[in-house]
């Protein structure tokens, strides 16, 4: 793939100009690695091959998107991270008459449900707004449907259960045939929407954002720039949410926020 540096850059190039994806701050280690599956997968010989497709069929350009995303997601994830969000977050939120949560980069919706279920359990849901958003619009379908395999909740019960679940989590779905869908009263207060954080703008004022295991896929000035987007768009001692392999550390806003939650990576505007 060395050889091909120029032909790879040529085809991100060729995606942003015609599609309007942007992924120049990303990992090129990781993009490439993607790219590479992506083709073996469909049975392409070069990248001038995938760039020639892609360009004239934008179905398949959203089939790459997608994959290069990597929209690894699940109801939960990271139990603890959703057990400090009940005990040390959700009874702040509690605080404001109205709620504004951002889910950035919420893959297929598995997060910002998780997050819904919070509100709910302690009777905030219906006063709270949650825009959850991603680049990818596959991954976004999938999330306004709200409908997941059936295989898939014995993982997010056990998840929901060390989340501190103060239900039994079969209350939020029904099981049909092999699929679950999630209870409507869930999806109301959940907006689903393109964004990229690459090159998009601050779009609303907001008291929580959650960004778990997005900025490890980019390079260092993207990251910044990101965390610059979200200290821009949380209100005065707005929380931010980040992954557990993610960090402020290297930042221009690193002194601008206080840790809430060392460990599970919870922070407060200061």
């Amino acid at each position: 793939m060395e050889e091909n540096s120029d032909v790879f850059k040529k085809l991100f190039q060729s995606i942003q100009a015609h599609y309007g994806y942007d992924f120049t701050d990303y990992h090129e280690a990781s993009l490439k690695r993607r790219s590479i599956l992506f083709m073996d997968n469909h049975r392409l010989n070069s990248l001038d091959e995938l760039g020639a497709l892609i360009l004239r069929d934008e179905y398949l350009c959203e089939k790459f998107i997608q994959y290069i995303s990597i929209p690894v997601t699940e109801m939960f994830r990271d139990p603890l991270f959703y057990y400090s969000l009940r005990e040390k977050i959700i009874l702040r939120l509690a605080t404001y008459t109205s709620i504004k949560i951002w889910i950035a980069g919420c893959a297929t919706g598995e997060e910002a449900y998780s997050v819904a279920i919070l509100l709910k359990e302690k009777d905030l849901l219906d006063r709270s707004i949650i825009y959850a958003t991603d680049i990818n619009q596959q991954s976004l379908q999938v999330a306004r449907e709200g409908i997941y395999p059936l295989g898939s909740m014995k993982l997010y019960t056990g998840n929901y259960l060390k989340a501190g679940g103060e239900k039994a989590f079969s209350e939020y779905y029904t099981a049909k045939y092999n699929y679950t869908i999630l209870d409507q009263s869930l999806k109301h207060n959940i907006i689903f929407a393109p964004h990229n954080l690459a090159v998009d703008q601050p779009f609303n004022e907001f008291h929580f954002i959650v960004c778990r295991n997005v900025l490890i896929y980019f390079n260092q000035q993207l990251q910044n720039k990101v965390i610059n987007l979200f200290y821009d768009s949380l209100c005065s001692s707005g929380f931010l949410g980040l992954g557990s392999k993610e960090s402020l550390l290297f930042t221009d806003k690193n002194e601008c926020f206080e840790e809430v939650d060392h460990k599970e990576k919870l922070y407060r505007k200061t």
